[in-house]
């Protein structure tokens, strides 16, 4: 259904990632524009918006879909990167926290997808309040899941600190080192 890891173009994957407010959309649009290329955005931040219920464990499986197809999307016309605001770990890591499993759809897709460089945001920012976000009281223990699941990948990974300049610092050497 997706494309395998043969079948993408020869584009750096870099996926932004982390607890849930840390700052992951901003810095990816940050970094889509310095590096004047896609950014592929949060798929569930629009269909959780447009949920007329609350979201079930199915409705994850159907978001993997639509972040996958629009990073499928966007990658074609890339200029020699790609940002993506998440990926499908993200998606695990939510499933197995809230309902203690993740569909094997979901796991099967991830170990078909290749990423370069995951740039992992702390949980060093304040909270901000948003209806889609569910635990500020769990921050420690997700950014420590995180940490992780990024390390189970074996992709490199930096640790993205601080405030927005030296987030966008961090983030910029460590893509321009793939570069």
């Amino acid at each position: 259904m997706f494309a395998s890891k043969q079948d993408i173009p020869n584009i750096i994957k870099v996926c932004v990632t982390g607890p849930e407010c840390t700052g992951k959309s901003e810095l990816s649009q940050f970094l889509s524009e310095h590096y004047k290329t896609n950014w592929v955005p949060e798929y569930a931040r629009n269909y959780l918006n447009k949920l007329i219920h609350g979201y079930h464990q199915s409705d994850l499986t159907k978001i993997a879909h639509g972040q996958i197809r629009m990073e499928e999307e966007w990658i074609h016309d890339s200029n020699r990167i790609i940002i993506c605001d998440t990926n499908l770990l993200t998606i695990k890591i939510w499933s197995e926290f809230k309902y203690g499993n993740c569909d094997q759809e979901i796991l099967r897709i991830i170990a078909n997808r290749t990423y370069h460089l995951y740039l992992l945001c702390n949980i060093d920012l304040p909270w901000e309040n948003d209806p889609q976000r569910e635990h500020p009281d769990k921050r420690e223990q997700l950014w420590s899941i995180y940490k992780e699941e990024v390390i189970k990948t074996g992709v490199p990974f930096v640790e993205i600190n601080g405030e927005r300049a030296a987030r966008r610092a961090a983030a910029i050497k460590a893509i321009d080192a793939l570069l």
